[in-house]
């Protein structure tokens, strides 16, 4: 097992904390200059000072970073309120303090070389594709060729398209519902558009199971492919081991999101 490293943990300041739908919040916190070493697809841990319960820390993925004269300083965190904290969350203003730990886990692959890029996303899950997207542009590389699958339950999943075009990407939307875009699975959307085409990498972050469809689709197509897993984290520092995923290995051998991960080769899982 990797030993778990000491993080930046710092009381961050909260600049402004807004919906984003029904059932998604964006909240941008003021934080030191650590962040600007931040690399998308990692994560922090958050906690509300003077809260006991939940007792322990809850992940999100970096959403985007904040910057001021090209100086980062905050972060934005996208998070859907499905429970007692984000509930809470909802009420934080801005000037108030929260607990932030981070930056945590391993990134996504930014590289000139990947000219054309598939980006999937199911519901929460758009998260640090918003990041990843805003670095690949950064680097350089001209986004008018590369697509944004997402999908969602609901129209109300289906987050933060104006981003994405703003960068020059395509998007395509589904929904099981058919409340918007094409009904039925994102998967099925971007493996008609992989007919087409052929992207230089593919970029997913979602539900276990349309993780491991896009993993599927993408070695059929011979084509890399990088997922960040969405999992519940106990610890966050690899100190718990309640994060295991399985190798893609005849030893049985685990990895563990919170170090290893949340982003991984999809070839070297066993889904």
């Amino acid at each position: 097992m990797k030993p778990f490293a000491q993080k930046n943990q710092e009381i961050a300041e909260v600049i402004w904390n807004r919906p984003e739908s029904r059932s998604y919040f964006r909240i941008g916190l003021a934080c030191s200059s650590v962040y600007k070493n931040a690399r998308p697809g990692q994560f922090i841990t958050l906690h509300l000072p003077g809260n006991l319960t939940p007792l322990l820390r809850r992940p999100f993925s970096i959403h985007r970073l904040i910057k001021k004269n090209e100086r980062v300083t905050g972060i934005e965190i996208l998070y859907k309120v499905v429970g007692g904290f984000t509930e809470k969350l909802t009420r934080a203003a801005a000037g108030d303090p929260i607990d932030l730990l981070g930056p945590m886990g391993n990134g996504f692959t930014v590289s000139k070389n990947f000219q054309k890029i598939a980006l999937v996303g199911g519901g929460i899950g758009i998260a640090p594709l918003v990041f990843l997207a805003d670095a690949i542009a950064e680097n350089g590389v001209c986004l008018s060729d590369s697509i944004a699958c997402l999908g969602g339950r609901t129209s109300d999943d289906l987050l933060r398209q104006s981003v994405f075009k703003s960068l020059g990407i395509s998007v395509c939307t589904t929904t099981d519902d058919g409340s918007e875009g094409e009904k039925g699975l994102v998967t099925r959307v971007l493996e008609k558009w992989i007919t087409s085409n052929h992207p230089d990498m593919v970029y997913a972050c979602g539900p276990m199971p349309m993780l491991r469809s896009v993993a599927n689709i993408a070695n059929k197509n011979e084509l890399p492919c990088e997922i960040s897993i969405e999992t519940i984290m106990a610890c966050g520092l690899g100190a718990c081991l309640g994060c295991a995923v399985n190798k893609n290995e005849t030893t049985g051998k685990y990895q563990h999101v919170c170090i290893d991960g949340p982003v991984f080769d999809a070839k070297k899982l066993n889904f």
